[in-house]
């Protein structure tokens, strides 16, 4: 049953040339607690639907002078898809409307109109808007619980860090990011840099393992022509590339003592001089440095500096290792298949219940690259639409990790969130399988399956 804020008090507009006509609609609205602006000008009507913000619906005459229906419901529609349009036409001119309809009207009506088909048609579509707000609203939900853009997790460790996310993205502060590896700490930096001021700007990522000395503060800093054998140009290094941008130092633990100490010197003072010259170069950079070692044991060790320990350290994220998130799993699982399916060009649909089991019980100690490997490996190799058993890697059967519930902050199950959202759906169409999963992204078998699974039958 539609709630009564979707029956009444909603903000029409009626666009109709024939001025009684439009008068004695708003009237028949107006009488049942909507209000009504009339306009018997295309051109004006959609010059009060933009200067008003948007209408919750708009019911039009097609047959107009110079602004005609057609383009009253195409330029609604682009300015604000939510809003329903209703076409009025006279009986000889049925095939138009149907073809408004394609066009994404929500219904016609035939002149002259009687009063209670149309507060019933108005109150349908207004039904229909309320859900599909109700629909992107539930999404919005979803998304802001299932992850920060382009990071998965719905766990309270993850949850936490994304609040760290969204409170320290707008700044210039900072970060040190620790974790094993192959817990996404590059993925961290770049959402950091992607939801900052920064992000029409360069993000510029260097590893730092395996350089040596030399090679590293050339990568860094840049160097000029003839600064060391086989410098027959002058180089920019990462930080003048990424200028106004974010560098992103990846593995600092194995920074060299004495590059430390000049990466010290560029973090204090905003400048960097290349290898080869004594002429300082001011940057602007936010810098992000990841680790998958032990500062602190190092700094005891005597190999890392503890000054340059504290300027990495404004900000610290500790990355938690997939083994202790499990119930992260079945998110990247499901975005792994679609995007991997997509990608590869793969008809694949889901996982069976038996085979998802397996993948919560394994420790994964690649953490999420190899359950990402894991997945795009299982979308290429199997021969069905539903990945299974038999498509999981040898070394992956017989994990002894513990299965988990998976729940969100709030207490709503994944499970559940889904159901609610293809009920939803199943409403939006009336029930129109074909319709609800494409706006759904999924096949029509798979849509069925979850029909029977949740028992929305």
């Amino acid at each position: 049953m539609a709630d009564e804020s979707q029956k009444r008090n909603a903000y029409i507009l009626i666009i109709d040339d024939d001025d009684a006509h439009a008068q004695t609609t708003a009237e028949a609205l107006e009488a049942v607690g909507h209000s009504c602006e009339v306009s018997t000008c295309g051109r004006t009507g959609l010059q009060k639907f933009r200067d008003s913000g948007g209408f919750d619906l708009v019911i039009t005459d097609l047959k107009m002078d110079e602004v005609d229906g057609f383009e009253v419901l195409a330029r609604v529609k682009e300015q604000n898809p939510e809003t329903e349009v209703i076409v009025l036409t006279g009986h000889g001119s049925v095939e138009t409307a149907v073809e408004a309809m394609e066009r994404g009207a929500y219904t016609y009506l035939l002149k002259p109109i009687p009063l209670e088909e149309l507060r019933a048609k108005v109150t349908k579509a207004l039904e229909k808007r309320g859900l599909v707000i109700r629909n992107v609203e539930l999404q919005r939900q979803l998304d802001n619980k299932f992850g920060f853009p382009g990071i998965i997790g719905n766990s309270a460790r993850m949850q936490r860090i994304f609040d760290i996310l969204q409170q320290i993205s707008t700044t210039t502060a900072t970060v040190l990011i620790t974790g094993e590896s192959g817990t996404g700490k590059e993925l961290i930096a770049k959402a950091l840099h992607n939801n900052s001021p920064r992000k029409g700007n360069p993000f510029v990522a260097l590893n730092c393992a395996a350089l040596s000395e030399s090679i590293l503060e050339s990568e860094l800093f840049g160097h000029e022509k003839g600064a060391f054998t086989g410098a027959d140009r002058a180089r920019e290094g990462r930080f003048e590339a990424a200028n106004s941008g974010t560098l992103f130092l990846d593995e600092v633990g194995d920074i060299p003592l004495s590059t430390q100490v000049k990466l010290l010197r560029v973090i204090e003072n905003r400048e960097i001089t290349r290898v080869g010259t004594n002429d300082p170069r001011v940057i602007n950079v936010r810098l992000i440095a990841a680790t998958n070692r032990n500062l602190r044991d190092l700094i005891d060790e005597k190999h890392f500096r503890e000054d340059l320990y504290f300027r990495f350290k404004v900000v610290s994220i500790d990355l938690p290792p997939l083994r202790d998130r499990r119930e992260d799993i079945p998110l990247m699982i499901n975005a792994f298949i679609q995007s991997y399916s997509a990608e590869h060009n793969r008809p694949i649909t889901g996982i069976t219940p038996e085979a998802r089991k397996i993948l919560l019980r394994h420790d994964w100690p690649g953490n999420v690259r190899e359950l990402k490997n894991c997945i795009e490996s299982m979308v290429v190799i199997t021969k069905n639409e539903v990945l299974d058993i038999e498509d999981i890697p040898d070394h992956i059967h017989g994990g002894t990790g513990d299965p988990v519930e998976v729940t969100t902050l709030s207490g709503i199950t994944l499970q559940e969130a889904e159901r609610q959202l293809i009920k939803n759906t199943l409403a939006l169409t009336n029930g129109n399988r074909t319709e609800a999963a494409k706006m759904l992204g999924i096949g029509e078998r798979t849509l069925y399956r979850k029909i029977n699974e949740y028992s929305l039958r």
